[in-house]
C-alpha cells in the first residue's frame, strides 16, 4: 500500500433531491483506500440520464440522504489498498461506481476499475463504461443479435446509440438509427448507420421505407410513449424489444412537473402478454445499476467488449468541473450528440 498524505477532495453533492439546482460543491477529507480498494484521482466525468433522474428524485436506486451523483469516470490511480494486485499508483483507468463520480477523488472497489486503452484520452474513458455496458447487454446478452439481422436503435446519436451501432456492425447486423432532429443525421452517416429516421408522426411509414423489405428483429428502446408502441408493432415474429430507459419522463426544466409525469404515466404504453404469445414477440427491460452488484459478470462483459476492439467513443460536448451545472442543463435539453463529459484540471 502506498502511503500518501490525506486527500482533500471536492465533490458535487445533493443534500436533498427534487431539483438540479440543489447540487452544491463540498470539500471534505478522503481516507486512504481500504483493502481491495483504490483511490482514483478523477480527470473526466461522464454524464448520464440516471444522474439527472437521481438528483430530481425520480430514480428508484437513488441513495438515501446526501449523496454524490455520477456513475462513470476516468482518471489516475493515486493509491492502492491491500490485496489489489492488478493496479498500481499512476495507472490510467476508467470505471463505474454506484453513484459518486462527480468528484475530484474517490475510493472504489478495484473490481470496478478498468485499464484505460493506451491511445484513449481521459474524456474517452469517461464516455465508455456505462454506455458500452448498456449497449452490449441490450444487444448481445438480452437481444441475442445475430449476423444479418436488423436492429432499430432509438436515441441513435447519443452515447449508447453510437456504441450500439458500432457493436452491431461488428456482429454483422443492419442498423437503423432514430434521432429527434435532422441536425443529427450527418453524424449517423459518419458512424455508418445503414439508415436513419427522424422522430415524427410519419415514423411508421419512414420505418417501413428504411426496412426496405427486411424483417425488424431487434429494437433498442429508450424513449417510451408512442415510439415504443410503434416499434413493437413493427417487429417481425420472434422479434425482441429491449427497453433500457424512458426519455419521455425527462422533465422539461430543472425540477419535475408531477402533474405532467402522472399524465404520462397513466397513458404509458401497455402490451398484453396474451397478445405477445400469438404475435411471437418479446419485450425485455433492464436497469444497468443492478450490474454493480455482479462484479464478476461486469468484468466478464467488459472482457468480451474489449475483445471487439471498438474505436474510442465519440465525445460531443466538453465542460469544466466548475461548469457541471451547465453541462446538466445541456444534457437535459436533448440537443446533445455523443457523450457529455466534464473535465477536471490536472
Amino acid at each position: 500500500m502506498n502511503a500518501t498524505a490525506m486527500v482533500i477532495r471536492k465533490s458535487y453533492v445533493v443534500p436533498k433531491t427534487g431539483s438540479l439546482r440543489n447540487v452544491r460543491i463540498k470539500e471534505e477529507a478522503l481516507a486512504s483506500p481500504q483493502a481491495h480498494e483504490v483511490t482514483v484521482e478523477v480527470r473526466s466525468i461522464g454524464l448520464n440520464y440516471a444522474d439527472l433522474f437521481a438528483i430530481m428524485g425520480l430514480y428508484s436506486a437513488t441513495p438515501k440522504g446526501e449523496f454524490v451523483p455520477g456513475l462513470e469516470y476516468a482518471g489516475v490511480v493515486a493509491e492502492v489498498g491491500k490485496g489489489v494486485t492488478h493496479l498500481r499508483a499512476g495507472d490510467r483507468v476508467m470505471g463505474v461506481v454506484r453513484f459518486g463520480s462527480y468528484t475530484s477523488h474517490l475510493n472504489i472497489d478495484a473490481r470496478y476499475v478498468f485499464s484505460l486503452p493506451e491511445n484513449w484520452s481521459f474524456e474517452e474513458g469517461a464516455a465508455f463504461p456505462v454506455q458500452v455496458l448498456t449497449a452490449y447487454y441490450a444487444l448481445v446478452t438480452l437481444g441475442n443479435l445475430q449476423s444479418g439481422q436488423t436492429v432499430l436503435i432509438h436515441s441513435a446519436a447519443g452515447g449508447v446509440g453510437l456504441l450500439a451501432n458500432r457493436i452491431a456492425k461488428k456482429l454483422g447486423a443492419y442498423t437503423i438509427g432514430v434521432v429527434g432532429s435532422a441536425s443529427k443525421i450527418e453524424l449517423l452517416q459518419k458512424e455508418k448507420y445503414n439508415a436513419a429516421i427522424i422522430r415524427s408522426d410519419n415514423f411508421r411509414k419512414d420505418l417501413q421505407l428504411a426496412l426496405d423489405g427486411r424483417e425488424l428483429n431487434l429494437v433498442l428502446e429508450a424513449t417510451g410513449g408512442r415510439y415504443f408502441t410503434w416499434s413493437y408493432q413493427a417487429l417481425a415474429p420472434q422479434g425482441r424489444l429491449v427497453a433500457y430507459g424512458s426519455a419521455q419522463f425527462t422533465p422539461a426544466g430543472s425540477r419535475p412537473n408531477y402533474l405532467v409525469l402522472v399524465w404520462k404515466y397513466l397513458f404509458r404504453p401497455r402490451i398484453s402478454p396474451l397478445k405477445m404469445i400469438p404475435e411471437n414477440k418479446s419485450v425485455m427491460a433492464f436497469n444497468l445499476i443492478w450490474l454493480y452488484e455482479k462484479a464478476d459478470l461486469m468484468r466478464q462483459l467488459m472482457d468480451e467488449i474489449m475483445a471487439l476492439q471498438l474505436p474510442a467513443p465519440y465525445v460531443g460536448h466538453r465542460f469544466t468541473f466548475a461548469q457541471l451545472p451547465q453541462a446538466m442543463d445541456l444534457f437535459l435539453s436533448g440537443k446533445t450528440v455523443g457523450k457529455v463529459v466534464v473535465n477536471l484540471p490536472d
